[in-house]
């Protein structure tokens, strides 16, 4: 049911359509993390380089978009009072913020956990707001039926749009269509077509939109014999364009993934790779079919290697992140089982990510390990240039921003920290928002950040 609240009815006079500077899906328009934006702050307060805040009815890991003058963000609704109160265990003393120590030096890294006494309410929300206002312009009922699955909920994958629609999908596997101004369009269940998940904990991938087509990885699943597909839906009408099983001889819990698929250009062709399951797969977008296929993610054949952090894309090279380590690093341009042949560098180091999702912009490969310790490295070799080095936001599920030279990062806490992107590590400060469980990622568009923490949806601007 759409429920409206408010329309504006500038925003209605032209036709939106999606700009380089627009944030149309999670990890932007290139699906790596990096956006087209400037003039962006780097210290914020209640009384600085806040434009808006608005209150969201619960928590969630899905992260906003951002379209022409309007902003997409998934959520459950409200849960009852009794259950709702979010905690974080924080230190006692409410001293120098981290990073801000008198005397300077290094950053203390903060040691919280974040914890939640419930998943949200039962219903499924898309909630779409003004840009310029954060004022609510109108929200759907994308689904019912909300799960808490440790660090997420039935909400946590992030709604995509072209400029003309915008989609939902749910932890339930409904996926569901509106156009920009809320009109429901069409709606398709995945479990009911393609069998149940199977996966521990919750399906959480959000789709990739290519050429018109919605395409969603399924990485199962410790709870199922079925195997892991990748299905292209129609952005129009719903109906299947083409699926493809996705096989995985790996262990119980290491068969499930809860990735994203990417583009990537090869030869002016584009490839979609997914990640997860031991494997990291080609598709071609036409047909789904397999073009190459890497093993290496789960060397030791361990029964718990499920994979959270996305892999990303540069200049021929897709970097594929298992749970810490291996991080490997594999050339597109082959065809088959390319795990020996088309293998760039492996990092084999302790500290990479487990949830984070890297950052590579061609020259520089940025890893945030799940501590707040971000490393630099060579992307074409894999050598180190810097780190890992503290930040002092402590435990970080969101993954990094790249945007205006400098990288963000948002801790589990809802404290930033910004450093300087490039060859040399430069903390340029640590800002804090509101102390709620934080696991969404930040997004960037023209002159503003957007960042969810667990109670409020901040956009952040010089203007």
């Amino acid at each position: 049911m759409i429920v409206p609240i408010q329309i504006i009815t500038l925003l209605s006079i032209f036709q939106i359509s999606v700009l380089a500077s627009d944030w149309p899906q999670w990890r932007g328009p290139d699906s790596n993390g990096i956006a087209d934006a400037s003039d962006l702050p780097t210290v914020w307060s209640k009384s600085k380089n806040i434009a808006w805040k608005i209150a969201l009815p619960a928590w969630s890991g899905s992260t906003p978009i951002v379209i022409g003058n309007r902003v997409f963000v998934m959520s459950p609704s409200k849960q009852a009072p009794k259950k709702a109160e979010l905690e974080v265990q924080a230190p006692p003393s409410r001293g120098p913020r981290p990073g801000r120590a008198a005397g300077g030096g290094r950053p203390q890294r903060r040691q919280q956990q974040g914890t939640v006494d419930g998943p949200g309410g039962n219903e499924l929300l898309m909630i779409c707001l003004s840009r310029k206002y954060g004022t609510e312009l109108w929200r759907a009922q994308v689904d019912s039926g909300n799960e808490l699955k440790r660090k997420q909920n039935n909400s946590s994958p992030s709604p995509v749009s072209d400029g003309k629609h915008v989609w939902a999908t749910t932890g339930n596997g409904i996926v569901r269509a509106y156009t920009i101004d809320g009109k429901a369009l069409w709606k398709v269940s995945l479990e009911e077509s393609y069998g149940e998940f199977g996966l521990n904990w919750g399906f959480a991938s959000s789709p990739l939109l290519h050429e018109g087509n919605l395409v969603i990885g399924v990485v199962r699943g410790q709870n199922t014999d079925e195997p892991g597909y990748v299905v292209a839906l129609d952005g129009k009408t719903g109906r299947e364009v083409w699926k493809v099983d996705r096989p995985s001889d790996a262990p119980y819990e290491s068969k499930d993934a809860y990735t994203t698929p990417i583009p990537i250009k090869v030869d002016g062709d584009t490839q979609i790779v997914v990640s997860g399951g031991a494997y990291v797969t080609s598709h071609d977008p036409k047909t789904g079919n397999e073009i190459w296929r890497s093993g290496g993610l789960n060397p030791e054949d361990s029964r718990n290697y499920r994979i959270i952090a996305s892999p990303v894309a540069a200049n021929g090279i897709v970097y594929a992140p298992s749970r810490k380590t291996p991080l490997l690093a594999i050339k597109a341009d082959g065809k088959g089982d390319v795990t020996e042949s088309h293998l760039a560098w492996k990092m084999e180091d302790k500290s990479g990510p487990d949830v984070p999702t890297p950052i590579v912009d061609g020259n520089y490969f940025y890893v945030l390990n799940d501590f707040g310790q971000i490393s630099c490295f060579e992307a074409q070799t894999g050598t180190a240039i810097w780190g890992p080095e503290e930040t002092g936001i402590g435990r970080v599920s969101s993954s990094p921003l790249l945007a205006d030279g400098k990288l963000y990062l948002v801790g589990e806490t809802a404290d930033v920290a910004v450093v300087q992107a490039g060859p040399k590590f430069k903390l340029l400060g640590t800002n804090s928002l509101d102390d709620s469980y934080t696991l969404s990622s930040p997004a960037a568009a023209g002159d503003q950040i957007f960042i969810r923490t667990g109670k409020h949806l901040f956009c952040l601007s010089k203007s």
